[in-house]
Formats: structure tokens, sequence, C-alpha cells
């Protein structure tokens, strides 16, 4: 497999970012109304329309803009693919009219709430990004089409609602920065990417329903063990627990249960780390290719392969001696 970057994430904007800054330098910016001129400048991207006779700009960039009211924008029928980013919106109901929509970007704004937003309407809507609102739960959302979500660095304080009902194609799930204690919630068998880093995690539950994940992102939560782990995750390949408080390998068995398929592994700034760990962590996972940010090598998968055969040794019974 490809090599996964240690802080793989999906949305550049975040990049490097404390998690999250108050919205202190866009609250100073003075509101501005959306008019007809302001959505010109931002068209691009001429294509056919659905009759394939007509041609229409179906790409608009509203982003940096002062804007609270986008309702000039329902007219827009075509629109596939809009940024509202860096504004002061709160709602969203505008939009409904878009049923074309594919691709919205509505970060750092003013949302509290998925309750009354028209996302039942934009039944095409593929990728989907809210993060450094207000959101505190996932009331409402629904996304038949989605297939990216991404709800960084918002105030979300349990996972609701993400059931395969509503979310069947979703395959990239972030939730990093938010106010979870738990991964508990998420029923989603065909997810693939699961991000929830920089959370207050303290218990891996619900995993079991993940049947499809292959990457599991939870850097810098509060987890001290890693059980809640389940043998049904048999696509995982790679695991981030970078920044938690796991002391020691006996904190680590449950990887036992993912080692088939798990190939990265990255677990530095541990309490354990402190030692000499990565021998401990092979003899449980012979099949990694990568701990932390440096490649196993054949020395390394050698020895531990050595010593697992004579623990596997050590724990056959002496032969008994039998009376004739």
């Amino acid at each position: 497999m490809s090599d996964v970057d240690d802080d793989v994430y999906l949305s550049e904007d975040e990049e490097g970012s404390e998690p999250f800054k108050e919205r202190e330098e866009l609250d100073k910016i003075q509101v501005s109304p959306l008019t007809k001129d302001t959505i010109s400048e931002g068209l691009s991207l001429l294509c056919r329309t659905g009759t394939k006779l007509e041609h229409a700009f179906v790409k608009l960039d509203l982003k940096d803009k002062a804007l609270t009211d986008i309702a000039a924008i329902g007219s827009y029928i075509h629109i596939r693919f809009l940024d509202l980013s860096n504004n002061h919106i709160t709602d969203l109901s505008p939009l409904a009219t878009l049923n074309h929509l594919l691709w919205l970007k509505v970060d750092r704004n003013a949302v509290v709430s998925f309750k009354g937003q028209p996302f039942a309407e934009l039944t095409f809507l593929q990728w989907l990004s809210v993060a450094v609102n207000r959101l505190t739960d996932l009331d409402g959302l629904v996304g038949p089409a989605l297939e990216t979500l991404i709800l960084t660095g918002n105030g979300i304080q349990k996972i609701n609602g993400l059931e395969s009902g509503y979310f069947a194609n979703l395959v990239a799930l972030e939730l990093r920065g938010n106010h979870l204690d738990t991964t508990d919630g998420i029923n989603l068998p065909n997810l693939r990417r699961l991000y929830l880093a920089q959370n207050f995690i303290k218990h891996l539950e619900g995993l079991e329903k993940l049947e499809r994940l292959t990457t599991l992102h939870l850097r810098d939560n509060h987890l001290e063990t890693l059980d809640g782990l389940s043998p049904n995750m048999k696509s995982l390949q790679y695991l981030n627990v970078r920044g938690n408080a796991i002391t020691d390998e006996k904190a680590l068995q449950s990887l036992g249960l993912v080692s088939k398929t798990l190939r990265v592994l990255v677990i530095s700034e541990n309490p354990m780390v402190e030692t000499d760990y990565r021998p401990s962590v092979l003899i449980l996972l012979p099949q990694l290719e990568r701990i932390d940010k440096d490649a196993v090598t054949l020395d390394e998968r050698t020895e531990a392969r050595r010593t697992l055969r004579e623990l596997k040794e050590e724990e056959i019974p002496a032969p008994q001696d039998f009376k004739r």
C-alpha cells in the first residue's frame, strides 16, 4: 500500500491550524449584501446544461464576501460547485433550488444546526464541508449521495444519525477538533476513512460496524487502551493513535484482532514510546510495514519472528513419561 501521511487530512484550509481559532477577525468584517454583480464576478466553468442545447456557468466562488443573506443565489439553478467559505451565513435554505449541486463548502460561517437546512433536497451532493461553524450535533443532516463529509472544528459532542440508510455512499468522514468522548454512533458499513483526531475520546466503541474501514485517525485523544477494535474491521490498514495516553504494550493487545490487514501504526507521543517499543509492537503485528515514520526493516522483522517462534515453543507442554 502507499504510505499514508501521519497527519492526513481532508480539508486543505485547516492544515497546520490550531484547533481552532475563534472567528475574531471575521467578525470585524463589515457585512455586505449578496448582489447579482457579486454573483456574476464569482461565476466560472461554462458547461452544457441537462438539455445539452444550452450552456451555463456551473461553478460559483463567494468566499470572503462578508455575507449573511444568500437569497439571491436561488435562481442560479445550474450551479454544481459552490464555495461560501469565510462569511457570516447561518441559513442555507436558499440552496434548496440548486438541485444540481455536487460540491459545497461552507467553512468558517455561523451555521448552528442542520435542522431546517436544505440537504434533503440536494440529492446529488457528493462533497460537503461545514468546518469551523457552530454545530453541536448532527440532527437534521442527510446525504443520500454524499461521499465525503467534513465537520472539523465544530462543537459536536455526540455522533448521532449517521446511519447507512441516510448516508449509504459515505466513504470519508472528518470530525477532527470536536467535543466527542466516544467513537460510538457511526453505523456506516461502507465507510473507508474516519478522522477523529483532537477530540476527547476515552473509549473505542461501535467500531464493529465499520467492516470496510481502511483508515482510522485518532491522534491527540485520551485513549489509554485500544480495547474496542473489532475482528469485524477486516479492511483496516492505517491506524494513528499518536498523542494519546497508552503506557505499555498490554494496552495494545486488541491490535491482534486487526493484525492480518494492518500495515501502518502511528503510536508516537504516547508514554510507552519512552522505552524500546518497536520489537514489542512487531511481535504483536508481524505484518506491519511502518511504525510511526520509519519503515520496518528486514532485521527488525526477522528478529520479531524469531522471538515470536521462541514464545510459541515455550507454550508447548513437555511430553509426559508414560509407564509401560
